[in-house]
Formats: C-alpha cells, structure tokens, sequence
C-alpha cells in the first residue's frame, strides 16, 4: 500500500511538472489517440502491462537498449526500452521503471504510447498494437519549455544556437553506421555564449532506425522549437523515434534540474553563521540515516541469502517478469501438463524463442534439492537426443525451469493412445529406440560426465517436430566420478515398473539402472502396452517384463508385437530388439550390456546376442516372493520371485528394504 502511494506522489508531481513547464498550449501528446483504444483488463491490457512491466530487466540485460513483443493476433503488443549510452544498470533499470510506470497512468487505453524520461539518465519507454521496429515514427508528438524569456541580444544568441543544435544534428547521424545500440545517434554537447552562459543540448535517435530517418527527426525537433518556442530558456522536443532537449546548464537526463529559472546570472552568496545546534542535529541526521541504510543492507542480504541457490554461471537466470509474459502470466490455456515437479507450461519469448517452462509446485515431492540438481546437471550436458535447458528462474517462492520448446509432446502420449499410435510405425519407433540410446550412451560415457538418469520412462521421452527423442527430467540424475561404478541410497526415487531390481530392493545403483529401464521403454515402444499394465497367461497376473519373458519361453515373441506394426516391420528386426529388450531387463545388473554394446548390437546386425536369462521382478508359479537377498554373481539367476506395486507415480522417497 505505502508502495502504491508512494507512486501516485511520482506521478502527481510528474503532472504537475508537465502543467507548470509549458506556460502556453504546447501539447505533449504522449498517446497516440488515432491509433485506438482498447478496454481495461483485456488480454491487449494484461499483454501490455506484462511486457511493459519485463522491460527493465530486458533492457539492461540486452545493453542498455531492448524491443520484442507479446501475445498473437489482435492481442500482441509489441515494445521497446532503451536508455542513454553509459548509464549504470541499476540507474537504467530505475529510469525505464519509473518511466514504464508514467506512461501506464498517461495513456491508461490507448494502443500506442510513448514517453522519453529520467532524472539521472534519459531513457524511452514505448508501446503499440504495430509492429514498428525499424519505421520512422514523427507522431505523436510531445513539446514543453521553460516560461523564462531570453533578455540578451537574440539574434546572436539563436546564431549560437542553430550551430550548436544543426552541427550535433550532422554529427550524431554522420558517424553512428558502426556503432552498437547502446551509443549509437546518441550525442551530448555544450557550446558558450559571449557575455551569457553555455548552451547545453542532448540529442537521441532509437538505434532501429536508418541514418537519414535519424537525421530527418532531429532536424524536425529543432525546427519545431524553432517555430513554436524561440526566445524561451530551454525545452523539449520529442518524438517516439527521437529526442531533442537544450537548456542553459548542464544536465543528463530528460527531466533533472527542470525548473522556472531566471535568465539572469545567479547572485553571488550571502555569507551566513551556522549554529552549533544545527550543525549537531546535521550531524545526528546524517548519523541515523547511514545506520538506518546499514540495517537495511543487512535485512536484505540475509533475506536474499535465505532463498538463494548456488547455481551454475552456464545457465541464464531469467527474470519472473519475463516467464510470466511469456506464458501469460501461466495462463491455463497455455499449460502442457503436470508431472511430479509440478505444472508445464508453454511460452514465447520477446524475441520469438517458444519455451517450455516447469514451475515447481509448492506441494510437490520434489524441492530445492532436485531444482538445483537439474539446473546443475542439464546445464553442462548438450546432445541432440537431450532436451536443452535454457536457464532458470528463482524469485521468493517460484522456482522455475524454462526448457526449449519440444512440440510433440512425450513419447507416452503417441504410445498409449490407440489413435496417435497409428502415427508411430515401424520406422519411427526404430529411430526413437535408436535416439535414445545415443542420448543414453552420451550420459553415461561421451559427455564431460557420468550421468545416471534413474527415471527414464516414457514419458519422460520428448519428441520433437521430427519425431526425434529428447530425453528430459533430470531433477533425480545423479553424477558419478569417472572411475565410479556403483552408489548407494537410502532414498529411492524413480518410477515402479521402470526401477531395476537392485535398486528397489537395495537402494543400489549404476549404470545398469538406467539400461534396465531403457529395456522396458524398448518393450513398450514394440508392444504399444504400458509395463504398469497387466496381462492374463497361463493363469497368473504378470506385467509386460514377465508377459514378453513367458513368451520368449514359449518361442512366441512375435504375439507381442503392437497389431499397427506388425506388416510394416520385419519379422527377424522386430525379434532382434525383443531379445535386445530382454537382455537389459534381466534380473542380475552385471548380465546387462552397457550402452555402448547396445548400441552395437542394434547397429550391427551380424553381432550374436547372448541368451537372455530371467528378468528381475519375474512372477514364478511358486510361492516364493521375497526380495532379493544377496548380490548375484555374474551368469547367476535368482529363482526366488519379486512382487511390487506397480503405478505411474514417480517415487521420491522410499526406503529400501
């Protein structure tokens, strides 16, 4: 509340600048009142405040100068910030700010606005339903001037004047072709007046715009104050393409030291006593207001303290303005889905980039350790068969991931679904199988680390405009060190149905962790049927491992095959990646192969596969149905049976037994 109040002061003061500056009808027209209005709290009104509200982070993260846009259709508002050269970030941030914050109550429901601002820097805030990046715009536009006249010989002073104002005309546009956005048609200069004062101006252009857009706005700006304001002792010419401002004293931005002020030289000081009970109540002052600033450093670094995450440089931190603008403030139509982080989103970006954004939940399983885990992980990883992650949002309570944008959602989605399977055909599931090895095999021996997924499954699978696979969701990987083999927990997390024997039962896991579940998704992706689901033979309940190791028992693999493939794959293909499926399931960690000879044996056909022995988990027609109970020696098959529940879920907090 006191927030809001102090603001409305801001801008009331502001106003009353605005009235008391222009002592005749000189209109500053911020609002384009052509262009349009739109209704308060539309979407065109919840995009437009959003993007306006992003602009202070984008602009000082791009430089110093910024535009893109938000929404689609009737709704996209487009925008733009930018900020005279060498500004401080934390001056520049400020200025848009406050400027961002005048032109919302200016132009409450116009579609096109704009307003050049600050007191320490100038800086130019600009909004409209048109694309204009690159145009030449000349209106709407704004003129105030001071009210005091000249009282010296005109004609020599306006001979001083038009140099000064026609040579920095000539010289921002003749030499900015090089120059970056920050400094580019920027220039600040002061030339003196014979038995008067300094004339100082400042000139800008919007760095978008050509050369000779940039020269005609200015020489426009001039020649207006010229005709409308000559004899005055300083004014403001704006544009929403340029600026032009002079006065008869320094100054750096476009409103700092505007005041009513006399043309004549100030008069020498007075000399004046201070008491001793000023000087101590200065003192007394000036001593509670640097304790008052210190205390308040402190609360702020102990509260920044409390939510911060020490996370890697390599990835970008985005500013929570940003993500919400670009999912629409998590918009419900925007939603992809909800997993076990939380709700996914999708997004665009001001400069076009669509994203994916997860938003963790407040009431999920999953915290800080697994926000920070994938961060860590996904940031040092770049393979084409992994979903990229383009940085991470933290502020307060909101922890966000913001992802590329993958659009054909996950694996699971086209597998399980009688109708979209029709789209996977045999070609298809081969080359998904065959990217998700690659991305595999990059986890485990080609990246700079050794990475254990522990929850690959279907869909965590995402599949791009291609079909190509990416794996995601990395919140539960965990780095192992190069010579490292195997890792212990108390605390077991991943996806019934996907977990390896080893380590439901003793927390242990490895590589083979990861080639177990990948023998799962290859069973799944030839059958079409979820591992979690059940199937009815000889009598008993088994899941999809048990079902497809009963019918390699019975030599009748081919009944496994999904109906919508079988005509389109070869028969010996389709049986060989079975087998293949087989010999990473089964129930002893040291028979499985590693990637690298999966990937060999699905490569190269002309390599002999070894038998596969029991997988783990397999229902017997015995009694028996205790864990495992000790670690199998290699070749070595447990007979004993392993009965677990079976569910979607991820777990992230079982103990093992």
């Amino acid at each position: 509340m006191a927030k809001k109040s102090k603001e409305s002061v801001l801008c009331f003061f502001f106003f009353l600048f605005i009235i008391s500056f222009s002592a005749i009808s000189i209109s500053a027209q911020n609002c384009d009142r052509t262009a349009g209005i739109f209704k308060l709290n539309s979407p065109y009104d919840k995009n437009r405040r959003l993007i306006v509200s992003t602009l202070p982070s984008n602009v000082t993260a791009h430089g110093g100068y910024f535009n893109g846009s938000i929404g689609l259709g009737p709704d996209r508002v487009y925008a733009m910030g930018m900020c005279a050269p060498g500004a401080e970030p934390d001056v520049c941030s400020h200025c848009i700010k406050t400027t961002s914050e005048g032109l919302l109550q200016i132009c409450p429901n116009q579609t096109d606005a704009f307003l050049w601002s600050g007191n320490e820097t100038l800086c130019l805030v600009r909004y409209s339903n048109r694309p204009f990046s690159g145009l030449l715009v000349m209106e709407p536009r704004a003129a105030i001037f001071n009210t005091g006249n000249l009282t010296m010989n005109q004609t020599k002073f306006h001979s001083v004047w038009r140099n000064l104002t026609f040579g920095m005309i000539a010289g921002t546009t003749s030499s900015s072709s090089g120059a970056n956005n920050s400094s580019k048609y920027y220039v600040y200069d002061v030339a003196p007046v014979p038995d008067f004062s300094n004339i100082s101006a400042l000139m800008q252009c919007t760095p978008d715009v050509s050369s000779k857009d940039c020269n005609s706005c200015l020489r426009t700006n001039v020649i207006d104050y010229e005709n409308c304001c000559r004899g005055h002792l300083g004014g403001v010419i704006s544009r929403p393409t340029c600026f032009f401002r002079w006065e008869l004293y320094p100054f750096s931005g476009a409103l700092d030291k505007i005041t009513l002020r006399s043309a004549s030289p100030p008069l020498p000081p007075k000399e004046t006593r201070i008491s001793g009970g000023i000087i101590a109540a200065i003192i007394v002052v000036i001593v509670v207001t640097i304790i008052l600033i210190a205390v308040g450093l402190i609360i702020c670094k102990r509260r920044k303290q409390k939510q911060e995450i020490d996370l890697p440089t390599e990835s970008v931190q985005y500013d929570l303005k940003t993500i919400e603008a670009a999912t629409s403030n998590f918009s419900e139509r925007n939603k992809l889905g909800q997993g076990g982080f939380g709700e996914v989103y999708k997004g665009m970006l001001m400069n076009g980039t669509e994203i994916a954004v997860k938003r963790l939940s407040k009431t999920s399983g999953q915290g800080e350790v697994e926000f920070k885990n994938e961060v860590v992980v996904v940031a040092k990883l770049q393979h084409i068969n992994l979903v990229r992650l383009l940085g991470f949002s933290l502020q307060g309570e909101e922890k966000l991931l913001v992802y590329e944008f993958v659009p054909n959602k996950s694996l699971d989605y086209f597998l399980f679904d009688p109708k979209m399977r029709n789209q996977l055909n045999w070609k298809v599931r081969c080359d998904i199988i065959g990217g998700i090895t690659r991305g595999i095999l990059y986890l485990h021996q080609d990246s700079r680390l050794k990475i254990i997924h522990r929850d690959l499954k279907a869909s965590n699978i995402l599949l791009d405009a291609n079909m190509n696979p990416k794996i995601a969701d990395f919140g539960m990987a965990r780095i192992f060190g190069m010579d490292q083999t195997v890792a212990n927990t108390a605390r077991i997390v991943g996806t019934f149905g996907y977990m390896s024997p080893e380590y439901v039962t003793h927390g242990q896991f490895s590589m083979k962790s990861d080639v177990y579940s990948f023998g799962v998704l290859i069973l799944e992706i030839i059958s079409g049927k979820k591992n979690s689901s059940f199937y009815q033979m000889d009598g008993l309940v088994n899941n999809l491992v048990t079902y497809v190791w009963k019918l390699w028992e019975k030599k009748a693999l081919p009944e496994l095959v999904d109906p919508g493939i079988r005509e389109d794959c070869k028969s010996d293909e389709v049986i060989r990646y079975i087998h293949i499926g087989l010999l990473c399931v089964q129930e002893n960690p040291t028979d499985r192969p590693t990637m690298s000879r999966i990937h060999q044996m699905l490569t190269n056909s002309s390599i002999t596969l070894p038998v596969p022995l029991p997988p783990g988990f397999f229902f017997r027609n015995g009694p028996e149905s205790n864990p495992l109970a000790q670690r199998l020696e290699p070749g070595q098959s447990s007979s004993k049976s392993f009965a677990c529940s079976i569910d979607e879920a991820t777990i992230t907090d079982v103990n093992p037994r």
